[in-house]
């Protein structure tokens, strides 16, 4: 696959720079091919004069002879040479869409979480798949037709001066007027194509947000509503293409109009010509003839036109989304982390998501290598944005996390991730098998250590009674599987990937107490010689913490272990009461 630069801007020069200028050497072969397409083609029109003027008019059967076996030359070159361009043009066109959406995708892979926050996943879909798609044109059909359709103008032209200069240019003026208006009219279409873009991006975003939320929908009966909605979405896609639709069908028919006008005003002088005898019947059709392929590039620089704009406003919209920075365009990340010990270090740490409306305020701790750390508080306390804060997800506005006594801020985070272990509230799974949902934390895992992983997160208690074991399939998000296997799925995963610090969200919510149980004897093997920092509502699932934060209002209220804290009889302890009467 060709390697191109970052895609910077979809004027013609960045265009040209980045997307043409390396595949120079297939374009070249390109254009010859459309050469000699074209001029074959002109064969045709260039013949009709000594047709009519020697072959009918003197009887000059010989030269007939030549003319069709020219003519029959000339098709064979015209079908071989269409046949190479789609071939070459037209199919690294669909390679370089390929490679175009690859690279987007890989860059909106390195964006930050909070994007994703912030962007429907419908949406940044549309983005990868869509916006790369007119491209095509730039490579492929558009570009044959508009170089083709010059070279096949320019040759037109000279063979009509050639015949007659005063025809020439008397057919020119409405085509030249023609010309001027398509270019403005194709300047207002592009802003027309970015917000079609947009919107498509927003229906694909719903739709999918309504897909994946299909039980929802259904539980709460609310099939009609969701079909306004994406009803509402179509409507505006259809009246953004029934107004580009109408300008360029206006374009097109104007294209047609001054062709014609072109046509007519050519037939009434050059009849005049040919009663002043100053003008043959062969020349005045060979002249049509070569006005024809004159004005029909000409007639299709509406479609053509449609298309390249297209292109380019679907090339303007992928340039944003590449320019958006990504997590490894911070400069201060220049710390290669190597083995990590496991402090990590918390100084006065300030976030919120929304100005001045802070999730956590001064937050102030250090996790010791190999301890286990507590997050528990009331729902919407600050209790995960502080465990993304720990993996990076999401950047302090103030203070400093510190690994190992560097500042978070300052490590390559490829470098800390692969030593970074999490178990999410949302229980994700990729559809697949379990086994493949298993190595996905550790590819080149061997066999045993697979089985092994399974085994102390007790999957193997489960997968021994399917068919295909650990060979699964599991459906889109583990949908086959229920909440508590999906969790010990995800739990083996991050015992497979043997971190340095885990990250345990709510590990144990989605499990009944026989398999809370069972996975409170596979964590006790998982916490072992790591820093694991623990997020559950069940304070059973924390009670052997070293250390136990209480967390209300983004604030630590209390802290210290289990039997501290009840002893306190403060926060922790009425959380746990509560509990303990549940």
């Amino acid at each position: 696959m060709k390697k191109n630069r970052k895609l910077t801007g979809g004027s013609f020069r960045n265009a040209f720079r980045e997307i043409m200028w390396p595949r120079r050497k297939l374009i070249s072969l390109g254009l010859i091919l459309i050469l000699l397409n074209r001029l074959s083609g002109l064969v045709l029109p260039a013949s009709s004069k000594y047709l009519i003027d020697q072959v009918l008019g003197q009887s000059d059967f010989n030269l007939l002879v030549k003319l069709l076996i020219l003519l029959a030359i000339s098709i064979a070159i015209q079908a071989g040479s269409n046949f190479l361009l789609t071939l070459l043009l037209s199919v690294e066109a669909q390679h370089l869409i390929a490679h175009l959406r690859a690279q987007v995708q890989k860059h909106v892979l390195t964006l930050p979480v909070r994007t994703f926050d912030d962007t429907k996943t419908g949406i940044l879909v549309s983005r990868i798949m869509d916006d790369v798609e007119g491209v095509r044109n730039l490579v492929g059909t558009g570009l044959v037709q508009l170089i083709g359709g010059v070279i096949t103008a320019i040759v037109a032209f000279g063979f009509l001066i050639q015949i007659n200069l005063t025809m020439t240019v008397l057919a020119m003026f409405p085509l030249v007027l023609f010309a001027l208006i398509s270019i403005k009219a194709f300047q207002k279409l592009r802003p027309a194509f970015r917000e079609r873009g947009k919107i498509r991006a927003e229906v694909t975003g719903r739709l999918t947000e309504s897909l994946g939320g299909i039980r929802i929908i259904k539980g709460f009966h609310a099939l009609e509503k969701e079909g306004e909605i994406f009803e509402d979405g179509v409507l505006r896609v259809f009246e953004n293409v029934k107004t580009t639709l109408t300008t360029s069908s206006a374009v097109s028919s104007l294209g047609t109009f001054l062709a014609g006008l072109a046509s007519v005003m050519i037939m009434g002088y050059g009849g005049r010509l040919i009663l002043l005898d100053s003008l043959t019947l062969g020349e005045l059709f060979s002249f049509t003839l070569f006005l024809g392929f004159l004005i029909v590039p000409i007639a299709q620089m509406a479609n053509i036109g449609t298309q390249m704009t297209e292109a380019f406003a679907g090339l303007d919209r992928t340039a944003d989304l590449l320019s958006w920075p990504s997590e490894d365009d911070d400069k201060n990340r220049t710390i290669t982390m190597p083995l990590i010990e496991g402090r990590v270090s918390f100084e006065d740490v300030t976030f919120s998501y929304e100005k001045d409306q802070s999730v956590l305020r001064d937050i102030t701790f250090q996790a010791e290598p190999g301890t286990v750390i507590a997050l528990v508080g009331s729902s919407g306390s600050g209790k995960s944005t502080l465990a993304s804060l720990a993996a990076s997800f999401l950047t302090p506005d103030s203070g400093r996390i510190l690994i190992d006594g560097q500042d978070l801020a300052s490590i390559r985070l490829s470098t800390y991730r692969t030593q970074l272990g999490l178990v999410l509230q949302d229980d994700f799974l990729f559809e697949g098998t379990i086994r493949e949902n298993l190595l996905f934390a550790k590819p080149n895992a061997s066999e045993a250590a697979v089985l092994l992983a399974a085994d102390q997160a007790h999957v193997t208690d489960f997968t021994k009674d399917f068919p295909n074991g650990l060979d699964t399939l599991i459906g889109e998000r583990g949908v086959k599987l229920s909440g508590g296997q999906r969790q010990r799925v995800t739990i083996a995963r991050a015992i497979l990937s043997n971190p340095r610090i885990l990250l345990l969200d709510e590990a144990t919510s989605s499990l009944d107490t026989e398999s809370e149980y069972l996975i409170q004897q596979s964590l006790s093997h998982l916490l072992q010689n790591r820093t694991t920092f623990v997020i559950a509502h069940r304070l059973s699932t924390i009670q052997r913490a070293d250390l136990i934060l209480v967390i209300e209002n983004g604030e630590i209220v209390e802290r210290g272990n289990h039997e501290d804290l009840i002893n306190r009889k403060g926060r922790y302890h009425e959380l746990y009461t509560i509990q303990a009467r549940i």
